[in-house]
């Protein structure tokens, strides 16, 4: 049986890797990932505002001769950025060097000239490939969508004439016209697209009024709007890669989407919670299922469920949310 992929040009011995997160921060930890059977890993997002932030706070250390002692604690502290972009780096170089895993930088930016910059060093250091996190909140009213949709098009064009590995982009679910988006970033060269970015949303502590951050994990239910959107994309795209993230917990899920369309399965909040265990488990259930229904290959059966492969196509279209709504009663 051949569970082996190709995402993006880079050949893997099965879909399931690791997504983006802390998991990657510590290489043993990264090597008990290898062992419990992860494909590849998605290095954590490398933030610019972060890498800024940064230099900022070495500058005003640098000044401590010359300021007050209680001026200079209102300063970031150096150490309060555990992944600096030299340790960013050296991660990347440690992880290729101590083991056979590909790795997928990930990168956040404000800037053209700030992905560019860390596009290459990333390249430099051995990443196979590059995952742009598209993590940008308009709050203007007098931003268009548009403008925001450029504005990722040129970071995306800039970077891929400045590196030669793959390009991948994150994307939102909250675009209004995502597969003409898609299209778009197909033609400015993008390699591959991760559906979705999961945006952490704030709540608010009525006692202490203060805006509270809280981190919830996926759950299977999530896969869902993956499904679809896979389905869908993949039916026009068929030369793009894709990878589903969020919500990926069992076999049955892993299965659903790559059936949608999908090359490669990004596992986060089921490592965290289960440990690397979780990998193995999906994988071991996947191979199980496909024993018993007489798949030889992944490819067999990736895409065969997608919007122009599937027996009712209006399932994955407004057709199917009337027919949903009319099938329930109290």
């Amino acid at each position: 049986m051949d569970l082996s992929v190709n995402y993006m040009g880079l050949k893997l011995k099965h879909p399931l890797m690791v997504g983006a997160s802390p998991l990657v921060e510590d290489l043993d930890k990264v090597k008990k990932l290898e062992d419990a059977g992860a494909s590849a890993v998605v290095m954590n997002s490398l933030f610019e505002e972060q890498i800024l932030a940064e230099e900022d706070a070495k500058f005003r250390h640098e000044q401590d001769a010359v300021v007050s002692a209680e001026a200079a604690s209102y300063f970031p502290d150096v150490d309060d950025f555990l992944m600096s972009l030299d340790k960013y780096l050296n991660q990347i170089a440690q992880i290729k060097k101590s083991t056979s895993l590909p790795v997928i930088a990930s990168l956040n930016g404000v800037s053209v000239g700030g992905w560019t910059k860390y596009a290459k060093l990333s390249q430099e250091a051995g990443a196979d490939a590059l995952e742009l996190n598209v993590y940008y909140l308009p709050t203007s009213p007098a931003e268009t969508g548009r403008e925001v949709e450029n504005r990722t098009l040129e970071i995306l064009k800039s970077i891929k004439d400045s590196v030669s590995i793959p390009v991948s982009v994150k994307l939102s679910p909250f675009i209004s016209a995502l597969p003409n988006y898609a299209h778009l970033l197909a033609e400015a060269g993008a390699d591959g697209l991760v559906l979705f970015n999961r945006f952490y949303q704030p709540s608010i502590n009525i006692e202490e009024l203060e805006v509270a951050s809280v981190i919830h994990f996926s759950d299977s239910s999530e896969l869902l709007l993956r499904l679809r959107w896979l389905a869908i994309l993949d039916a026009t795209l068929p030369k793009m890669s894709f990878a589903a993230t969020g919500g990926i917990h069992t076999a049955e899920g892993a299965i659903q989407a790559i059936m949608a369309g999908a090359d490669a399965l990004q596992m986060v909040s089921a490592v965290i919670r289960v440990g690397p265990s979780a990998i193995k488990s999906v994988y071991q259930g996947m191979v199980e299922w496909m024993e018993k229904h007489e798949y030889t290959s992944v490819d067999n059966m990736r895409g065969s469920m997608n919007l122009s492969s599937c027996p009712d196509a209006s399932a994955f279209e407004r057709a199917n949310y009337m027919r949903v709504l009319r099938s329930w009663r109290p």
